[in-house]
């Protein structure tokens, strides 16, 4: 009996920039399905852009019908204002995989940088560096949120399958 692929969305959480990668993995093994970034516009009312990222991540929902999600925890240690709206579209990210039935799992920024470079340490572009890797890429995934959402779904696949 054949071992079934999951599709795992990974996403990088934020209010200006939210970073999607998508991947099937079977077996042990990984492959790019796709990846790219929600942007919001600071010009925008803060209720729209809420409004904007639940839309857009269902249309990424809907074309590429993720089993489960894997997403960053938030942790801030500087501007309280940006860390509310970050949490709150956050909530608009859990609430839409909630309503499309798709599990939602969470890892730090140290379980993620450790499962893909081995090393909790690592600097954003050794990050980018092993998802261009383990993802057989010609060049590392850009922009950066995109690279952090595929990185977390690479997490989830170290640590679930």
């Amino acid at each position: 009996m054949a071992k079934k692929t999951r599709r795992v969305l990974g996403i990088d959480p934020g209010l200006a920039n939210i970073g999607f990668g998508v991947v099937d993995t079977c077996e042990g093994r990984i492959r790019l399905v796709s990846y790219g970034v929600i942007e919001t516009s600071p010009e925008e009312d803060h209720h729209l852009r809420l409004l904007a990222i639940y839309n857009r991540l269902l249309a990424v929902i809907r074309e590429f019908s993720p089993d489960e999600a894997a997403m960053e925890t938030l942790y801030f240690s500087r501007n309280a204002s940006s860390a509310m709206a970050v949490a709150e579209a956050k909530g608009v990210i859990t609430l839409c995989l909630a309503q499309n039935a798709v599990p939602l799992f969470m890892y730090t920024p140290n379980k993620i940088k450790s499962s893909v470079t081995g090393s909790s340490g690592a600097d954003k572009e050794t990050v980018e560096r092993y998802v261009q890797i383990l993802l057989n890429l010609k060049e590392p995934p850009s922009p950066d949120h995109a690279a952090d959402a595929l990185a977390g779904a690479i997490t989830h696949c170290h640590s679930v399958f």
